[in-house]
C-alpha cells in the first residue's frame, strides 16, 4: 500500500542531515545507511551511500534517474545462484567445452 498524498515522500530527515553535511564538506566519503525507505530527493544526486541488505552494504551512487525511488530497490536482498537439474548441468559443461582452449596441432616429426 503506498503512502498517503497528505503526508508527502518519506525521506529519513538523518539521511537527509548526512547529505548536506556531505555536500557541504566537499568530500566523496559514501554514507553508510540502513533506511531502506528512504526515498531518494533531488539533493542526494552525486552523493554515494552504502545501502544495507540485511547482510552487507551495496554501493550506490544516486543519478538524476533514481529520484523518487527508495533506497532499497537499488541494493537486493537476494541473490540468484542458477536454476539446478540435469538440463541445465549439461548446458554448464558444453559451455564449458566449447569455451576451453583447443590444443595446438603437433609439427610435423623431421626425418633423420
Amino acid at each position: 500500500m503506498s503512502r498517503s498524498l497528505k503526508k508527502g515522500l518519506y525521506i529519513d530527515p538523518r539521511v537527509l542531515a548526512k547529505v548536506e553535511a556531505v555536500k557541504a564538506s566537499g568530500k566523496k566519503t559514501p554514507i553508510k545507511t540502513w533506511s531502506r525507505a528512504c526515498v531518494i530527493s533531488p539533493e542526494m544526486v552525486g552523493v554515494t551511500f552504502q545501502v544495507h541488505n540485511g547482510k552487507d552494504f551495496i554501493v550506490v551512487y544516486v543519478d538524476e534517474n533514481m529520484v523518487g525511488h527508495r533506497l532499497g530497490e537499488f541494493a537486493l536482498t537476494r541473490k540468484f545462484i542458477r536454476h539446478g537439474g540435469k538440463m541445465a548441468k549439461e548446458q554448464e559443461t558444453a559451455a564449458a567445452a566449447s569455451t576451453a582452449p583447443k590444443a595446438a596441432p603437433k609439427a610435423p616429426a623431421g626425418k633423420k
